[in-house]
């Protein structure tokens, strides 16, 4: 992780605690586990980190969600970041990204109505996004977009 300048405790915090979330959605991905475990793994782990700093509480963008990856870089399975019922299975081959952005505050967000890119939270706290494409193996998955400074494998047995 690289954080530029002088940064918050709390924003730190932000920070891993996402990351930490991408992490344990990626280790929901196997064959035969659904779309709607790899969110509502994310939420259960937020929602634990909250219970143990009830001052600092996160929330998870609903706004915004992974996709699957194919002939179209957003295709389906749209992956959300919060628990769901979606029960499509994972299956051998599939690739898609798990991308949870995790508000400071409120999960409400805005978009820059001049550049249609820019996202805002709607409380103004900052949030903080980790995002990897991954693809589904016989045994777990397959870390496409690891960087050299991750500790985590490349190679996930699920």
């Amino acid at each position: 992780m690289f954080l530029i300048g002088d940064v918050a405790p709390a924003d730190k915090r932000l920070c891993m605690v996402a990351q930490e979330a991408l992490y344990l959605g990626m280790k929901q991905v196997k064959p035969g586990a659904t779309v709607g475990d790899i969110g509502t793994a994310i939420e259960k782990y937020i929602k634990e980190n909250n219970k143990k700093n009830p001052r600092n509480k996160f929330s998870i963008v609903k706004d915004f969600c992974g996709h699957g990856i194919g002939n179209e870089f957003h295709e389906e399975p749209q992956v959300v970041h919060y628990k769901n019922f979606d029960r499509r299975v994972l299956k051998e081959g599939m690739c898609f990204t798990i991308e949870p952005m995790i508000n400071a505050g409120k999960f409400g967000c805005s978009i820059d109505g001049e550049d249609n890119w820019t996202v805002y939270t709607g409380d103004g706290k900052n949030s903080a996004q980790w995002e990897h494409t991954i693809v589904v193996t016989k045994d777990g998955c397959e870390v496409l977009t690891l960087r050299s400074d991750e500790t985590i494998p490349r190679l996930m047995f699920n």
